[in-house]
C-alpha cells in the first residue's frame, strides 16, 4: 500500500544516503501513489516502473530519464547492487583509459580515487539531488554507471538510433543477496540494528530488494543482449573471475579498443588485473578511509569478492527457495547460474 513520506527531525543531521525528505515536489507526489515496502537501511523502498527504489534514488531516476542525453561514444556500466560494480567500474576505466597511464603507471587515477568517482553513477551521483550537470565537456568517451533496470533507462539511451554501448554485470543470486545483506547492514543506522538473514533473504525472494526483482532486472538486459549484441555485452562475474584475461580481451574488444599484440607481449593486460584486483583496491588508503558525498564510507564496497560465499550463510531450505525462484523466472531464456 503507499504510504506518507516519514518524518525525520535530525535529517539535517544524517548522512545523504540516509535522507528520505529532501525531494522535489513532483517526487514527492509520485511517491505518494506508488507501493511501499519497509526498506533494508532506509525506511522504506518504493516500486516505481516495476522496480523498487529508495525515495532519494527515485528522485535522482525521474531526473536523468528527464534530462540525460547520451552520446553515440558513451558506455554505461550496468548491474544490480553487490554484483561486481567496483570491479567493473575500476577494469573498465583502466582498459579505455590504459594510453594515458602506461608510461607513467604510479599516477594511474586508480590509486588515489576510488572507481566509483571515476565512473559515476547517473541516477545516483549526477542527477540525485535534482541538478541537471552539464556533461557535454567530457572527454569521449565518456564513461557512465547505472544500477537502473532496461525499462527505466533514459530514453537517449534505449533510442534505436543510438550508438551507445551497454556492459551489463550478472551475478549468481545467493552471492549478491549475502553480500547485499552485509552491505546494507553496514549501511543501517545503528539505533535500528541489523536485519536478520531470514527477514531480508525473504524479501529477497519476493523481489523486494534494492532495484528489484533480480530476475527482472537480469533478464532485461539479457534480452537486450540476444537482440542487439553490438551494443549490450552481458558478462558474468563468475567467468570473470574464472577467466579474467580472455574477458577483459572480450570487454575491450566490445568497447572498441582491443589490446594489441604489442600490448599483450608487454604485459598489459595482466597489469590491468593486478591494478584492479580486489587485493590491491581493497588496501589503498582512499579505499580503506576515504567516503563517497553521500556518507558512504568507500570500504563498505569491499568485503570478500569471492564465488560462493553463500554456502557459509544460506540454509539448505534457503537454497530450495531461491534455486525454484531462478528456475521458474530465467526458464527458456537460455540464462543459467
Amino acid at each position: 500500500m503507499p504510504t506518507s513520506l516519514p518524518t525525520q527531525p535530525s535529517a539535517v543531521s544524517l548522512p545523504k544516503y540516509l535522507q528520505e525528505d529532501e525531494l522535489t515536489q513532483e517526487c514527492r507526489e509520485l511517491i505518494s501513489s506508488l507501493p511501499a515496502e519497509t526498506g533494508w537501511v532506509v525506511d522504506h523502498l518504493y516500486q516505481y516502473q516495476g522496480f523498487w527504489h529508495t525515495s532519494r534514488e527515485l528522485q535522482g531516476v525521474l531526473a536523468c530519464q528527464k534530462h540525460f542525453q547520451a552520446q553515440d561514444s558513451d558506455i554505461l556500466l550496468v548491474t544490480t547492487p553487490k554484483a561486481g560494480t567496483t570491479w567493473l567500474k575500476a577494469i573498465t576505466f583502466a582498459i579505455v583509459n590504459r594510453l594515458r597511464y602506461v608510461d607513467n603507471p604510479c599516477n594511474h587515477p586508480l590509486l588515489t580515487n576510488n572507481p566509483h568517482e571515476l565512473v559515476p553513477f547517473i541516477e545516483l551521483k549526477l542527477y540525485v539531488d535534482n541538478q541537471v550537470p552539464d556533461l557535454t565537456t567530457l572527454t569521449s568517451p565518456r564513461l557512465f554507471a547505472t544500477h537502473l533496470p532496461f525499462v527505466s533507462l533514459p530514453a537517449s539511451v534505449k533510442d534505436s538510433s543510438s550508438a551507445c554501448k551497454l556492459v551489463y554485470l550478472c551475478r549468481n543470486p545467493k552471492d549478491i543477496f549475502v553480500s547485499l545483506w552485509h552491505f546494507t547492514n553496514k549501511l543501517r543506522p545503528e539505533e535500528k540494528g541489523t536485519n536478520s538473514l531470514e527477514e531480508t533473504f525473504d524479501k529477497f525472494c519476493r523481489g523486494v530488494s534494492l532495484y528489484g526483482p533480480f530476475w527482472d532486472h537480469i533478464l532485461g538486459y539479457w534480452k537486450a543482449s540476444m537482440e542487439k549484441p553490438d551494443r549490450v555485452f552481458f558478462l558474468k562475474y563468475e567467468e570473470l573471475k574464472e577467466q579474467p584475461s580472455l574477458r577483459l580481451k572480450m570487454l575491450a574488444e566490445f568497447l572498441g579498443c582491443p589490446f594489441s599484440p604489442a600490448e599483450e607481449a608487454n604485459g598489459l593486460v595482466d597489469d590491468i588485473l593486478k591494478l584492479c584486483s580486489f587485493d590491491n583496491l581493497s588496501n589503498l588508503e582512499v579505499n580503506r578511509n576515504g567516503k563517497m558525498s553521500s556518507g558512504e564510507g568507500y570500504n563498505a564496497f569491499f568485503r570478500r569478492g569471492v564465488v560462493g560465499d553463500w554456502m557459509n550463510y544460506l540454509t539448505p531450505e534457503m537454497v530450495g527457495r531461491l534455486d525454484q525462484i531462478i528456475e521458474q523466472k530465467l526458464h527458456g531464456f537460455g540464462l543459467k547460474f
